[in-house]
């Protein structure tokens, strides 16, 4: 359900289900996780791209398994939770770069997806975004912590209570898509070549350092930052790095 390729130094991970405008069955998910933990040790790596096939990047939960979770009790139901949470988790705290090149339409849960990674490059065209839980009765849970990490808690709200569907650019202006493009899988692999120019160390340290101090009070997020600091000063990139400043 999901493809793999490498073009250089980047991994492009793209949803296959084009028939179900690549919702998020549990295979599926069972799939990415398989291939985030495989990709976590792939030292040849320096950024991610997730996108979808077809005209569609993730159209969130897959409606017909989502009619046969009602048969299931409170624990599987749980279980199921608890595996996308896992996903959502993963590309969240995936120690590159991870940037969802979105091609169409990022709904629900698939617009959950979109915003765990740390870039989202949108189709001019044909990119939408929206949470539509609320529509059907549902609650965008999950979803909503990284949203609100994203765009801040009062966007957050107005795209959540709403279940408005946007376009690229409304998405680019609230700082939900980073970028758009005429071709968003092209300008992302662009995008993930630039990042490959800076320290690779570096950037998996600023990941890890940006995820723990958004839990700590300012006095132990800046101890905490301090630490770092000397950290990288003695690092072999800050050193090669240092010395190619000071040629110039």
């Amino acid at each position: 359900m999901i493809l793999f390729e490498k073009r250089n130094n980047t991994g492009i991970i793209t949803l296959n289900r084009p028939e179900k405008r690549n919702a998020l069955h549990p295979e599926l998910v069972k799939q990415l996780k398989t291939k985030l933990i495989e990709l976590k040790n792939d030292k040849g790596l320096t950024a991610l791209i997730i996108t979808g096939s077809g005209k569609s990047f993730c159209a969130g939960a897959d409606l017909a398994y989502l009619h046969d979770l009602q048969k299931y009790s409170s624990v599987q139901n749980e279980d199921d939770s608890k595996s996308l949470a896992e996903l959502f988790l993963m590309i969240y705290n995936f120690p590159l770069p991870v940037i969802a090149a979105v091609n169409g339409s990022a709904i629900a849960g698939g617009c959950g997806l979109a915003t765990a990674c740390d870039y989202i490059i949108a189709d001019k065209i044909n990119a939408k975004f929206g949470y539509s839980e609320v529509k059907i009765g549902f609650i965008p849970a999950i979803v909503s912590v990284f949203l609100v990490k994203k765009i801040g808690e009062g966007k957050a709200k107005a795209l959540l209570l709403s279940g408005e569907v946007i376009n690229a650019g409304k998405a680019e202006k609230i700082g939900l898509a980073d970028i758009t493009a005429d071709n968003a899988l092209e300008r992302s692999i662009e995008f993930a070549s630039e990042l490959g120019s800076n320290s690779l160390q570096s950037m998996k340290m600023t990941k890890r350092m940006i995820s723990s101090i958004s839990c700590l009070s300012v006095e132990n997020a800046v101890d905490y930052c301090l630490r770092l600091n000397v950290i990288s000063r003695s690092s072999e990139d800050f050193k090669e790095g240092l010395k190619k400043i000071l040629k110039k």
